[in-house]
């Protein structure tokens, strides 16, 4: 970029809106350390959640076949647009919208392969992100994703700390995940209080073990950690899951888990097993349960 992102912004008497978490890289070797460790290739198509002023944008359109750039803030996606047209650059593809407006499958659609996704994102709309791409993940192969570092601990926390979630378990079942880089807080503007950590999603084809019903699965254990600090048993009594105490004991019994323990216990393998004997069980509409796990 030619200028930095101050000036692009002041020149339109334009600020950061802390409302939508902006926060602008201005290292540009450290938006070429995200591409290369990223592995992306050129017959790649991406896209960026996020493009803001085009710190990661303009570097992946040399690395990319083609990157959707996303961008929600009309005065952000203008400056944007203004320097894809006065670098000549013709492979990005401006989207101002939303990214839960973006129909990521039609996006695919017709590529060669699966979605290469980029973005940093913001405190208060990452968990919305991963669990959208998780909703698509039929057509994302990868997400190279910025958080604040104590956002990105929590995703990669397992069973037993306190940091360990409902997105810990969710992205654990349904991709792979390496940390790749920290980034200074030093390297955005405004200057974020906390230095921020660079995750790689590898979405897997084939998660393991098989979920009977992958949308059950997601409202166990969404329910198991909404009432976290009460034991499984207790936090899934809810009119959500519609299963009354007795049949509950009944379906911890055949998966093998004491009900008085708690969601933060819980391996990922152990929530699938719970979330496939419940189906199996049929929930509310009271069949017979299972034989136990031994």
């Amino acid at each position: 970029m030619h200028f930095p992102p101050w000036k692009l912004l002041t020149a339109r008497h334009l600020r950061p809106r802390k409302a939508l978490g902006q926060n602008f890289l201005i290292d540009p070797s450290t938006a070429e350390m995200i591409i290369r460790k990223s592995g992306v290739s050129r017959n790649a198509p991406v896209v960026e959640i996020g493009a803001g002023l085009g710190a990661l944008t303009l570097p992946l359109a040399d690395a990319a076949k083609v990157v959707y750039a996303i961008e929600k803030d009309g005065a952000l996606a203008g400056i944007l647009e203004y320097e894809l047209n006065r670098q000549g650059i013709r492979n990005v593809v401006l989207k101002r919208q939303d990214i839960f407006e973006t129909d990521l499958a039609a996006i695919a659609a017709g590529q060669e392969r699966r979605l290469r996704i980029f973005g940093n994102l913001p405190y208060y709309i990452s968990s919305q992100v991963l669990i959208y791409l998780i909703g698509a993940r039929e057509v994302v192969e990868q997400a190279d994703l910025m958080f604040q570092k104590e956002v990105a601990r929590r995703l990669i926390a397992g069973p037993g700390t306190k940091s360990y979630s409902r997105l810990s378990v969710m992205l654990q079942y349904y991709t792979e995940i390496r940390r790749t880089a920290t980034v200074g807080a030093h390297l955005f503007w405004p200057s974020p209080k906390v230095d921020s950590e660079v995750l790689q999603f590898h979405f897997k084809t084939a998660p393991s073990p098989v979920l009977r019903d992958h949308a059950l699965f997601a409202a166990v254990v969404k329910t198991a950690f909404g009432r976290r600090r009460k034991t499984l048993l207790n936090a899934m009594l809810s009119t959500e899951l519609g299963i009354g105490r007795e049949e509950l004991i009944n379906i911890f019994r055949a998966a093998g888990i004491d009900p008085r323990r708690r969601a933060e216990s819980l391996t990922v393998e152990a929530f699938v097993r719970l979330a496939n004997i419940i189906d199996a069980y049929g929930g509310k509409n009271g069949s017979k349960p299972p034989e136990p796990v031994r």
